[in-house]
């Protein structure tokens, strides 16, 4: 699956396979860097299914082309997380 740069990011949610193919990152380790904060949470979308916001994926993305730290990568996810409680 390739994901189409001429589609809007924005209100895209993007499943785990898009997201590990994305960011090169395996299941495991994207769960991991969740529990460090280091990675948004998924929503969750019906069941047992979750997702995450295509803006956040690119957002952490950009973060570590540009070489942020870790702290200021903790920093981005909790901006990025608190902004989902403001967006409705």
């Amino acid at each position: 699956m390739i994901i189409q740069d001429t589609l809007p990011t924005l209100n895209r949610l993007y499943r785990m396979p898009l997201v590990k193919q994305a960011t090169g990152e395996s299941d495991s380790t994207i769960y991991r860097k969740i529990q460090k904060q280091l990675f948004t949470s998924p929503v969750k979308i019906g069941g047992r299914k979750v997702a995450w916001p295509a803006n956040e994926i690119q957002a952490l993305i950009n973060a570590r082309i540009a070489g942020k730290t870790e702290d200021e990568i903790k920093k981005l996810v909790q901006e990025l997380e608190l902004k989902r409680s403001v967006a409705c």
